[in-house]
């Protein structure tokens, strides 16, 4: 069984382009100044739709984590046990992404990471994934 492609919308169509081009994007109101992600069409603090896409740095740190000891479904399975985290980036927004490249008892709420892009197999787009920022 095949991993599920993303499902890209109009509004996170953007976004799923810089990822093919292994380019963090996230989108910043022009009007209140603040960083959003998830991708929509209006800001989620001032409602907005004066919003423009910038490029992250792909820098973070862990703000929480789970370790995933049964896979959702049997696309998961030769992947358990692994670890979900959500990232707060240096931007200012928060996104949830697999931390890789890290042993599942190493993970802890403040470590530093850095997206990289992996390919999706059997679909044109690429995820974004965390991982240590240092050598463990």
């Amino acid at each position: 069984m095949d991993k599920p492609a993303p499902l890209v919308t109009s509004d996170s169509r953007r976004f799923w382009e810089g990822c093919q081009q292994n380019e963090l994007l996230f989108q910043h109101c022009m009007d209140c100044n603040v960083a959003q992600f998830y991708p929509r069409t209006h800001c989620a603090n001032c409602q907005s739709d004066n919003l423009e896409w910038q490029r992250s740095s792909g820098r973070g740190e862990v703000y929480s984590f789970s370790v995933v000891e049964r896979p959702t479904t049997s696309a998961f399975k030769a992947d358990v046990p692994y670890v979900i985290a959500l990232v707060d980036m240096a931007e200012g927004y928060r996104m949830m992404m697999n931390l890789r490249h890290c042993p599942p008892d190493a993970a802890h709420i403040g470590m530093a990471v850095k997206v990289f892009f992996e390919p999706v197999e059997g679909s044109e787009w690429s995820l974004p994934q965390a991982e240590p920022a240092e050598p463990l």
